[in-house]
Parts: structure tokens; C-alpha cells; sequence
């Protein structure tokens, strides 16, 4: 038998040796799914004794987690703006930095509950969460804002299937769909939510990211390819969108400006790696 101190101590070292950051977060983390003890429980309780069936499962997370494969896709959920998400390496994980376009989405005078009503007279807003992946942004904007309609849209059917599990998952009447950014829908939107790949082509990520799906991840040599085309898209709609929410890299924030700019939209504002835009 082995305790659960001696076994985190182990699991720390080990990930540790092979270059993970958060070892002992991540040791503890294991511990408590396989264990199913709390964090505080297992750090008040040093001497538990893990059976051998634990330790076997256990050794082979680790193992996974040593070989740099994300914690999220191991665990196969994430969270994201406080609420579980099931996750597998055929989506992204949700970033903490997406989180802020749900603040700022928030934040819009649309919905700003001390705004002019004359301004507020719309019957019913509807969102697009373009390049939806794992669902996050969309279905967390619909349970931050229950007002509002929400389309989540993605190219990919294999990330549309985890999309419509998180739906499911969150009793939510979404039919996920699926088209190229916008050249398959017909609705009009008030909102587009768009995290979509902003990587560089030639960024040197790490070993972590590198299991991610090259597809959410990469657009093109300057990491600007999708947004060319969704702006390009845009600037033929016969109704264009209230606001605009990116999120890219902050050097090529200027350029996404530009992007904007040309298809009748200007900068409202930014935060960190999220821009909003607005017609101008």
C-alpha cells in the first residue's frame, strides 16, 4: 500500500522530471478524480491509504500527463467562466483569456439595465458563437444571458458533436450548425462571438498545445486568414451585426483593426486578447 502523501510526492517529482509546470497541481488533481476526495480532505488526510485498483489507474494518467497531454482532454472536461464543460482532443481547450469576451459581451449597452428603454426596444437578440468548438463561449453567453437567441456555428463535425453534448448537457434547445464561419447560415445576427484560429502558422507552440487540433489552432502566416474571410464575409451581409467580439493575439490586434475597418466597423474596445467592434 502507498499513501496519498508518498504517492503525490512521487507524481510531483515525476512531472516535474518531465517538464510540466504545475506538477503538484496536476498530481492532486489526478488524485482527486481517482480518489474522489476533496482537495481538502486528501491534504488533511496525508496517511489514506490508495488501493491498488487507484494506483493502477492513477500510473497510467500520469503517464499521459508526463507525455504533456493536456490535463483537460485526460480528465476529459474543463472549466470555463465557472461551469464544466465536457472536453476531448477533437476541440481546443476553453483559455481563461476567452473568459473576458464574455465580460464584455455582458457589458454591452444592449444589455445594460440602465440604458435608455427607447434603446432596448428590441423583441429578441440573437448571437452567433462563430468557430463554437467545445460549445464554451456560446452556451456560456446563453446561460450568462437568457434573453438572448444563440447559434453555434463550427466547420468541424467532429467538434460539433462535443458541442452538441455540452448542449445536452446544460438542458439547452441548441442545434449546432454546421457551416464555414458564415456561408451557410441565412439568420441575421445582433452579436457574433468569434475565437477563431489565430495562431501563426510558423509559432513555435508547445508540446501541450501541439495535441490540440491543428485546425482551432493555426490561421495561416500571420494567424489573420479566418478573419480576412469572415470580415470578406460580413461586408456582403444586407444586415450588419450590432457588435463584433474578437479574440486574438494583442500585436495583431492593429491588423484585425484594419480588417474591421474595411467591412464598416470600428473599434469600440479592448481588453487583453478581445476587441469589440461596432458598425461605424
Amino acid at each position: 500500500m502507498i499513501s496519498s502523501k508518498d504517492w503525490l510526492q512521487t507524481a510531483t517529482a515525476l512531472l516535474g522530471t518531465a517538464g510540466i509546470s504545475t506538477a503538484r497541481l496536476d498530481a492532486l488533481v489526478l488524485l482527486e478524480d481517482v480518489t474522489r476526495r476533496s482537495r481538502a480532505w486528501l491534504l488533511a488526510h496525508p496517511e489514506h491509504e490508495l488501493s491498488p485498483a487507484q494506483i493502477a489507474k492513477l500510473e497510467k494518467l500520469l503517464n499521459r500527463r508526463a507525455g504533456h497531454e493536456p490535463l483537460a482532454y485526460i480528465r476529459g472536461k474543463a472549466e470555463f467562466y465557472g461551469r464544466e464543460f465536457v472536453l476531448t482532443p477533437a476541440v481546443l481547450q476553453p483559455r481563461p483569456e476567452s473568459e473576458t469576451m464574455i465580460d464584455l459581451l455582458k457589458a454591452l449597452p444592449l444589455f445594460d439595465a440602465s440604458a435608455d428603454p427607447a434603446t432596448k426596444k428590441r423583441a429578441h437578440l440573437c448571437l452567433a458563437d462563430i468557430g463554437t468548438g467545445s460549445g464554451a463561449l456560446g452556451i456560456t453567453a446563453l446561460l450568462e444571458l437568457p434573453q438572448i437567441t444563440v447559434d453555434l456555428i463550427e466547420i468541424d463535425p467532429k467538434a460539433l458533436k462535443i458541442a452538441k453534448i455540452n448542449v445536452d448537457k446544460f438542458t439547452l434547445s441548441i442545434s449546432p450548425i454546421r457551416s464555414d464561419l458564415l456561408a451557410q447560415v441565412t439568420q441575421n445576427y445582433d452579436i457574433l462571438l468569434c475565437n477563431l484560429p489565430y495562431v501563426p502558422d510558423d509559432f513555435h507552440i508547445n508540446r501541450a498545445a501541439s495535441k490540440e487540433p491543428a485546425l482551432a489552432i493555426f490561421g495561416g502566416p500571420d494567424g489573420l486568414d479566418l478573419y480576412r474571410r469572415l470580415f470578406q464575409q460580413i461586408q456582403n451581409l444586407s444586415k450588419k451585426p450590432l457588435y463584433i467580439l474578437t479574440e486574438s493575439l494583442p500585436p495583431q490586434h492593429q491588423e484585425l483593426e484594419k480588417l474591421a475597418r474595411a467591412a464598416g466597423f470600428h473599434l469600440q474596445q479592448e481588453s487583453d486578447f478581445i476587441q469589440v467592434f461596432k458598425p461605424a
